[in-house]
């Protein structure tokens, strides 16, 4: 089971995620989209749901705090006590034994970021 985690700013667009999701490995086998609670509402992400047919799992962001992420980025540790929130995100949603297939990976404009975890299914 895979889901894909996202982190973006306000001004990312679904061109965006998109790209930032391909460079984290691409959409094939994924189950959900996820990210913090409050831009789990953004547009850019909402048509990225729809255009690949997947639910977006919200995250508080006390969920996350508790993630440890190989990725560190303190002005993102400051805000939602995570290093990452595309990390921590997509880990959370795939549930307890999950791993990240690499570092979350950015897009070419900068302004989203997306990671892809992992779950063995029995």
């Amino acid at each position: 089971m895979r889901v894909a985690g996202f982190g973006f700013r306000r001004a990312a667009s679904i061109a965006s995620l998109r790209d930032a999701l391909e460079a984290a490995g691409g959409g094939r086998d994924l189950v959900a989209l996820a990210t913090i609670a409050q831009k789990a509402a953004s547009p850019a992400l909402l048509a990225l749901a729809e255009e690949m047919k997947l639910p977006i799992r919200a995250l508080d962001a006390e969920t996350l705090a508790h993630i440890s992420t190989p990725t560190r980025s303190d002005r993102v540790m400051a805000r939602f006590g995570t290093g990452s929130v595309a990390e921590a995100s997509a880990l959370a949603a795939a549930g307890t034994g999950a791993y990240l297939l690499a570092p979350r990976t950015t897009s070419a404009d900068g302004l989203a970021m997306a990671a892809i975890a992992e779950r063995d299914i029995p």
